[in-house]
């Protein structure tokens, strides 16, 4: 197997954490995510993974197999539908659910995008595109015709929360009756990669500073705030976690005064105007 670099920093460089996280968890005889295309791609760049991260946690993959089990129905009832991915860095979410028809929009920063395209070709289907989520002419490429779901993993915290708002109520305005789909850090997590000395994942690595942290308890009315048009809003805590003390948190964050401390992922749909 040919190898070859990768010179990432920033926010760009965790995607080569997910990576680490998703292709190990897929290496397991155990395995609770298939993901083949990761393990591909993990095995084929020249990266220290250990070094920058640790070891691996199931944390990331457990992320994309929730984001994968809410799309597949999605999937079903919209044919031909539209799926847009901010932030698709190294993800192989279109590789692992495509059903032959959806139409897939890969959108992350070009330098993350260049990287993407030495291990997933773009096609007909499933197009790249080299721009930062917060810039909406994104939008411009999306045919919301057979519907349109949007996802957004590991991108929303690294906002500034009136950024997300804007983000968030220009997606939802623009496409009438759209699915999100992000997930969340606590406040107490994004003050820790805020603060001067940042938050070092391990000796080699310093996360990138993550602004926008939200409680549990404060995402409906945060999320209702950006459009009147917000529906049915479902907010789950990360179900399962491998290894001790992680198997414990799932468990953990369901006790009162725990659970406004936790990550959490979101799926939200919407109306169509009247």
């Amino acid at each position: 197997m040919t190898s070859q670099t990768c010179n990432l920093t920033g926010v760009p460089e965790t995607m080569l954490w997910t990576l680490h996280n998703r292709a190990s968890e897929a290496m397991r005889a155990d395995a609770w995510l298939q993901d083949p295309d990761a393990v591909r791609i993990y095995q084929s760049l020249q990266y220290d993974y250990l070094r920058s991260f640790g070891h691996p946690d199931s944390s990331h993959a457990i992320r994309s197999l929730v984001f994968d089990q809410a799309l597949q129905p999605w999937l079903q009832a919209h044919p031909g539908g539209t799926v847009v991915e901010l932030a698709c860095g190294l993800e192989t979410q279109f590789q692992r659910c495509d059903d032959g028809q959806v139409r897939w929009l890969c959108v992350d920063v070009p330098e993350s995008i260049a990287v993407r395209e030495r291990f997933l070709a773009p096609s007909e289907r499933c197009r790249h595109l080299g721009k930062s989520a917060l810039d909406l002419s994104w939008m411009d490429h999306v045919d919301g015709s057979r519907g349109v779901f949007v996802t957004a993993q590991g991108l929303l915290m690294y906002f500034e929360e009136a950024q997300v708002k804007t983000l968030l109520a220009a997606i939802i305005a623009r496409f009438p009756g759209v699915e999100l789909m992000f997930d969340t850090i606590p406040h107490w997590f994004s003050r820790l990669t805020t603060r001067p000395e940042g938050f070092w994942k391990t000796r080699h690595y310093r996360t990138p500073p993550m602004p926008w942290g939200i409680a549990r308890h404060e995402l409906e009315a945060m999320l209702r705030s950006c459009s009147p048009l917000m529906g049915a809003i479902h907010i789950q805590n990360y179900p399962r976690m491998r290894g001790f003390p992680a198997c414990l948190f799932p468990w953990l964050s369901r006790l009162p005064g725990l659970s406004g401390k936790s990550p959490c992922i979101v799926h939200a749909k919407t109306k169509t105007p009247a």
